[in-house]
């Protein structure tokens, strides 16, 4: 973020801190309505025993999937835009 080795300000840890939990709550939130999506339909209604054993776990993997891909992507995009250079400032080129 500062561009070298040395210590950031309470205001580069404190982005840091919310961007990380933006991606955390994010990506939790699109994993759970992928989950619901794919293994919802064995849960609520009646099908064969092979499809209600591999809806919910094909869910559990595509979730998991989603939620790492999703958490990545933020802190990437987060971490390439850099920081306004003043606070409560946007960029100019936002």
């Amino acid at each position: 973020m500062t561009g070298y080795e040395g210590r950031r300000s309470q205001a580069e840890r404190d982005a840091i801190t919310v961007e990380i939990g933006y991606a955390l709550v994010s990506a939790a939130f699109a994993a759970a309505l992928v989950l619901g999506a794919v293994a919802g339909p064995a849960l609520l209604f009646s099908l064969p025993d092979v499809v209600e054993t591999v809806l919910p776990r094909t869910g559990v993997v595509l979730a998991a999937a989603l939620f790492a891909v999703r958490t990545i992507a933020v802190l990437v995009r987060f971490r390439r835009s850099g920081q306004p250079s003043q606070p409560g400032r946007t960029n100019p080129d936002s």
